[in-house]
Order: C-alpha cells, then structure tokens, then sequence
C-alpha cells in the first residue's frame, strides 16, 4: 500500500494557541486510514505545522511499518521545501523538529514532498481547527471531531492538553493479529482511582542529562543550538551507558530529546543495552532565544534589566525566547505521555538542564522558583517514580558516581 500524508498546523496569534492535525489515506481509492490531532499551547504556525507533519508520518510508520512509501502533501510551503532539501531552516527553533521529521522520513520512503493549497488541504485543517476549539473550551480534541473534559485536577491553563488522540482503521490485507496502537481518551484514564487505572507498579523515569559540549565547557546558554558532545562529553555517555546496562537497571525504553548532544548521550546508551531511541520534540531544551551562545557575564554586562526580569520570573522569556513557565506546559505533557504509554516500565529520558529540573520540581510539588535552587551536572542520573494515584517519589537526584 502507498500512503499520502496531508497535514496542517495553526496558531490564533501566531505565536499563540496553537493545534496541527493530520490525515492518513490510501493513495488509491482515498480511504481514511488515521487521523490525529492535538492543541499544542503557545506556538507558530510554522511549528504546528512541522508538529502536524511528524504526527502524520508517525501514523504511517505505525500503519506501513519501516520502509513504507508516503506521498506528503501540506499547503506550508516553508514545511515542504525545507524538508525537500530545497530551503535552507534558518530559525534554529524549527530545526529539532524539521531534524524529528527528516528522521521519521528517513524510515520511511517518501516519495513526494508537495505543496498544496490551502482549499485542498481541508481535511488536516478542520482536524486543527478542531483540536483548537475544544482547547479553548478547556477540553481535549478526541477521534470523530468530539471533545471530552479532561479528568483530574482543574487545569490552570487551557492550553496544557493530554496527549494526541488517534483515529485509524487498518488497510485492507493488513495483519489483524498485529497490536494497533491506541491513546486513551480522558474518560478512560478516569476510570479507577486518581488519574490513571490502577496499578501497584510505579512507573520509573530514569532521567539522564547529555554529556559535555564546547558550550558547556565554556559556561555559555546552550539551547535550541546543536552542539555536539566533545571527546570528555563521549567518554561520559560512555560511562552512563555501562552503568545503565548493568543490574540494577533493567532499561524498557529510552526517549531522548531531539538535539544532537543528548541523542549521542542516548545512543551510547541504545548501543549496550540494544534498545532503540524514541525521540520526543517535548524534551529539548529551553529556547533562550538571544542570549544562545552567551554567557552569563556577557547577558549581565549587555542586558542587565532583561536578566534581572528572567531570575525573577519563570514567566518572563529571554528576547525571543521561552520562559521556563512555558517550557514547563510542553514537559508536564511529555511527563504524562510517557506515564501513559510506558505503564509500569522503566524509562531513560535523556533530556538537558531544563526540562528535567522540571521534572524533578513538579515531581516535588515544588514553586518554580525551585529551579533556580537546584544543580545538575553533567552526565548524572536522577530518578522519579509515579503511582497510579497520581502521587511522585523522586529517588535520586545528580547521581554522578559513574563518571568517578
């Protein structure tokens, strides 16, 4: 079977709340095979729509399997001609994800990436428009173009959504006996106690930070900027993988951020214990926007009123950056994502400072001004379990006994 791909993404404000949806048909007759949709908070249209595309894709490689062939069809044309390799990504915040989709096409086998108008497009539209409405009603996008009220405490913003649900059917010939993948809706996580169904396992997130980079050598912002890890930062994942790959670690998945520092970190681990790396786009790091590749003393010496403003408030953003309030909502919803899919295993999260001070602050049921209390090194592990009755134990925190 060959599949088409059509996705979109909006934002009312752009930036603003945001939503992508996608569409998966049969590129003979037309047959809807999966529809996917979610509100993704404050962003661009250029991000909900690489959002929506990585949705799309996503939902084939589950459909078709490695090697499928995908016609992708979008009325961005930005999304289209950088991903044909024809426009260089100068927004440095549209490279993880444009790096997130190149690798999902890659395991496929693309054979079109084409521009569409938008009047052709109006499927994945309504399926955005969709996911946008039921936000901005405090609900959640659900298969069919319904919406259910999200089960649990009251959402302090409208824009912190649960993960994308998914509609699909299978092709025909397919393998009926193979497992389709599924997102429970709101009304099926509220069954039970708490927040998910109950479980006396804990899920385990095993949270490890990328290894050494020129940038961290040199105490500079490290960003959405890709470094790499230099040969110290290496020989840490090194490390870190040996430990992991021994008891008393029994690894089920690894998920890793899509910047290159902590996918080598994840790697290293991939490679000893044989498990593949997901990537989630949830996990990067902060945007600090201006101040990337600066240090500290340079941001004080040239914007000392704007630094002051940042300390102070988690919801103040470096110039064209994110604020740790708003990279908070995108790792609340990988955080529950993972719980969800991973029930009662045991998950590596490779990640960066950011978000997994996050992890841990929520975790704590600490302020946000907790960040700025908290150190992590390089290369160390921290470790959270979660209990079905939505309660957190944090374990462990800067362990870096594998790098003595």
């Amino acid at each position: 079977m060959t599949y088409v791909v059509e996705a979109d993404g909006g934002s009312r404000g752009n930036p603003g709340p945001a939503g992508y949806g996608a569409v998966v048909k049969d590129s003979v007759d037309g047959q809807v095979l999966a529809e996917a949709a979610e509100a993704i908070g404050i962003a661009t249209n250029n991000v909900a729509e690489y959002r929506g595309l990585i949705a799309g894709l996503r939902e084939v490689l589950r459909l078709g399997g490695e090697g499928a062939p995908v016609a992708v069809r979008m009325d961005s044309k930005l999304v289209v001609e950088q991903m044909a390799g024809r426009w260089k990504i100068k927004n440095e915040g549209l490279r993880p994800l444009a790096l997130e989709a190149r690798d999902l096409a890659t395991r496929l086998r693309v054979t079109e990436w084409t521009w569409i108008p938008r009047e052709r497009n109006k499927h994945a539209d309504r399926l955005a428009n969709e996911a946008m409405d039921a936000a901005a009603k405090g609900l959640v996008w659900k298969a069919g173009g319904s919406a259910v009220q999200e089960s649990g405490p009251a959402q302090t913003d409208l824009f912190e959504q649960a993960p994308a649900a998914t509609r699909s059917r299978r092709p025909a010939g397919a393998d009926l006996s193979a497992p389709t993948a599924s997102v429970a809706t709101a009304q099926e996580r509220s069954k039970g106690g708490g927040w998910m169904p109950p479980t006396r396992v804990a899920t385990s997130l095993l949270l490890l930070r990328h290894g050494e980079t020129p940038l961290s050598v040199e105490r500079r912002f490290s960003g959405l900027g890709d470094a790499e890890l230099t040969a110290n930062g290496l020989a840490q994942a090194a490390a870190a993988a040996r430990r992991l790959s021994r008891e008393p670690y029994r690894i089920d998945v690894i998920v890793s951020s899509p910047l290159k520092r902590a996918r080598q970190t994840a790697e290293a681990v991939a490679e000893l214990t044989g498990l593949a790396v997901e990537v989630d786009e949830d996990l990067r790091e902060a945007d600090f926007g201006a101040w990337e590749g600066h240090t500290f003393t340079e941001i004080q010496r040239e914007s000392p009123d704007e630094l002051t403003a940042w300390l102070a408030d988690p919801n103040v953003a470096p110039p064209g950056g994110e604020s740790f309030a708003q990279a908070a909502r995108r790792v609340e919803r990988v955080r529950d994502r993972l719980i969800e899919r991973y029930e009662g295993r045991t998950v590596l999260v490779v990640s960066h400072v950011t978000p997994i001070k996050t992890l841990l602050r929520l975790a704590l049921m600490a302020p946000p001004a907790a960040l700025y209390r908290m150190h992590l090194d390089l290369a160390c592990l921290s470790l959270v379990e979660y209990f079905a009755d939505g309660q957190a134990l944090v374990k462990a925190f800067n362990d870096t006994s594998h790098l003595r």
